[in-house]
């Protein structure tokens, strides 16, 4: 489990307001070592500041931000082939995505592929493992911990063809769209 640290203001002293465990994570029993955590988010517009010490990730109604609001996940891949299993089954997945990743989850093509854009920059960061980021037009980067990538709203999916789970941490920062150029 992720633990967060949040600051603020009292009386015009720096304080900090919690310390422990992001309430907004989930353990994916129908992907087995699949995990995400929701830990912070600023709505459309600029960040009030200083922080009123209320958390902003309880009762999100979108994991994708609102033009210029921000999201802060972190989400453990497990390998890929733990949904090889006999036992996967992806109607119970997928219902298990759209409870725990709102916006998210209704971004993914149905065919379940993995493939899915968001109106967001992103600013993805792989902490260990491994993973490929694959493009629509099946083009694979291998990734490795310490590696950035800049994910500029367009159609993706993310592989974990090791044996071992992978971490990323991703920034998601609201967009708008324009048309394809």
């Amino acid at each position: 489990m992720v633990r967060r640290v949040v600051t603020g203001e009292k009386d015009g002293k720096s304080v900090i307001f919690s310390d422990g465990p992001v309430a907004n994570t989930h353990d994916y029993a129908a992907v087995p070592g699949f995990q995400t955590t929701l830990a912070w988010a600023t709505l459309q517009g600029m960040a009030p500041l200083p922080h009123d010490g209320k958390d902003p990730v309880v009762g999100i109604q979108s994991v994708v931000p609102d033009p210029h609001g921000t999201r802060l996940l972190v989400v453990q891949f497990p390998p890929d082939s733990s949904l090889d299993s006999a036992d996967f089954d992806p109607v119970a997945a997928g219902a298990e995505y759209e409870a725990h990743l709102p916006g998210l989850a209704q971004a993914f093509e149905p065919d379940g592929s993995g493939m899915h854009r968001t109106a967001s920059v992103d600013y993805d960061i792989i902490v260990s493992g491994e993973l490929w980021l694959e493009l629509d037009d099946g083009e694979m980067r291998h990734l490795k911990a310490g590696d950035i990538v800049i994910q500029n709203g367009t159609r993706h999916a993310w592989r974990n063809r090791s044996t071992m789970p992978a971490v990323m941490v991703a920034v998601l920062i609201g967009a708008e769209t324009q048309a394809a150029r």
